[in-house]
């Protein structure tokens, strides 16, 4: 039985800085699929722009056809940031879809999206040079030390994880993630959400191995 996709269109979310610096699009059913720019037209016009580079992640957690048949961007909600949308141009808090527990569905999906996500900065990680194109993004970090900082833990400067302490730490990670959609954990967050926790470190981690693609030296001419 083939399964039919409706070309439903792709509920984008704009977050304006309070000083109005920089803005951000946000695609709220794709977590990592965000762009910032120096105003909401051009967030928007940046999110669309990216919308291929978007595709290996729906391929590998199985959902391309359904990315693929994504009608148009379609704004569900214009808010204003925090002061880090008009520092950094990112998404620092949850929108107005992002509260309360998430259904077993919806948090599977989440999951399934942020687990693709890794595996895209992996494969990136894997084929570009270790050192990196010098530019004005990332202080001049190299591969290795984008690495590190992507993945967030406090290791060593020169120190990596090993492939199974990696994939150790992402099972955890999960793991946790499920127990405080539950109920399970007591200590609740104050300002973020789990959808909003999803989405923020799926972009951390795609926005880093873009940052990668780009900056690769056995690619000279970029992306």
């Amino acid at each position: 039985m083939l399964v039919q996709y409706l070309a439903m269109p792709v509920r984008t979310v704009i977050e304006q800085g309070p000083k109005g610096k920089r803005s951000v699009a946000f695609g709220i059913d794709w977590p990592g699929w965000s762009r910032g720019a120096k105003s909401a037209e051009l967030a928007v016009e940046t999110l669309e722009s990216y919308r291929e580079r978007y595709r290996p992640v729906a391929g590998l957690a199985g959902m391309a056809r359904e990315f693929d048949t994504a009608g148009p961007l379609e704004i569900v909600e214009n808010r204003i940031g925090t002061g880090s949308t008009d520092f950094w141009g990112i998404s620092f808090s949850p929108s107005a879809t992002e509260q309360g527990p998430m259904g077993e569905a919806e948090i599977e999906r989440a999951i399934t999206l942020l687990r693709a996500c890794w595996a895209f900065f992996d494969s990136v990680a894997a084929r570009v040079s270790p050192a990196m194109r010098k530019g004005p993004r990332g202080g001049g970090r190299d591969r290795d030390r984008i690495i590190r900082h992507t993945i967030g833990l406090r290791i060593p400067e020169e120190a990596a994880l090993t492939p199974d302490g990696l994939r150790q730490h992402r099972e955890s990670y999960v793991a946790a993630m499920r127990a405080y959609n539950a109920g399970e954990v007591k200590r609740r967050m104050r300002s973020w959400t789990l959808p909003f926790l999803i989405r923020h470190s799926a972009f951390h981690t795609l926005d880093h191995a873009w940052e990668m693609e780009d900056k690769d030296l056995s690619a000279p001419d970029g992306l």
